[in-house]
């Protein structure tokens, strides 16, 4: 899907303002309530917006020891592990990775004692041939899509008059 200055503005403004409806974000980002119900719908149905979840703080919730685990997994075992790191309330994420490891997964828990037993069930479920556990001191960069989607330089013009040549009116 190619994004244009009205599509970034408007991702920009939920960003930074998550709980605003249509019409504040009309407001906010300068074109009519019916446009951004649009552009909302298409990237909703493009997959660019995938949800509407709260961003939760799992430090804050009781959860501030985290851990990047990698497993080196069986070969052709990826449907297996999958359902076995979800059955895992710990897990809070995983990829299938190149490299040493085959899957690289974000592990949370309340204390370093949930964390060493989060570890040893993964080891006990017979899911991984090995393990190598890195921990999490402090968050450097977190998790933002803002910056990249603003690389993109698309070629499309928009009939918003907020954004046709020159950029955003003031």
């Amino acid at each position: 899907m190619n994004l244009d200055a009205v599509d970034l503005a408007l991702l920009d403004a939920m960003n930074k303002h998550p709980r605003a409806g249509a019409l504040e974000l009309s407001r906010q980002v300068k074109v009519a309530r019916a446009t951004v119900q649009a552009r909302l719908k298409r990237m909703e149905d493009a997959g660019v917006i995938a949800g509407y979840a709260p961003h939760i703080n799992l430090a804050a919730a009781g959860f501030g020891v985290q851990a990047f685990v990698t497993l080196q997994i069986a070969q052709g075992a990826l449907d297996t592990v999958t359902a076995e790191l979800e059955a895992i309330p710990g897990v809070l994420e995983a990829f299938a990775t190149t490299g040493s490891g085959d899957v690289l997964c974000r592990i949370a828990a309340a204390s370093h004692e949930d964390l060493q037993a989060t570890l040893l069930e993964l080891n006990r479920s017979g899911i991984a041939t090995r393990s190598t556990s890195v921990m999490v001191l402090s968050v450097v960069v977190p998790l933002r899509s803002m910056p990249l989607l603003q690389t993109l330089q698309s070629e499309q013009t928009t009939k918003a008059p907020a954004y046709r040549r020159g950029g955003q009116s003031r």
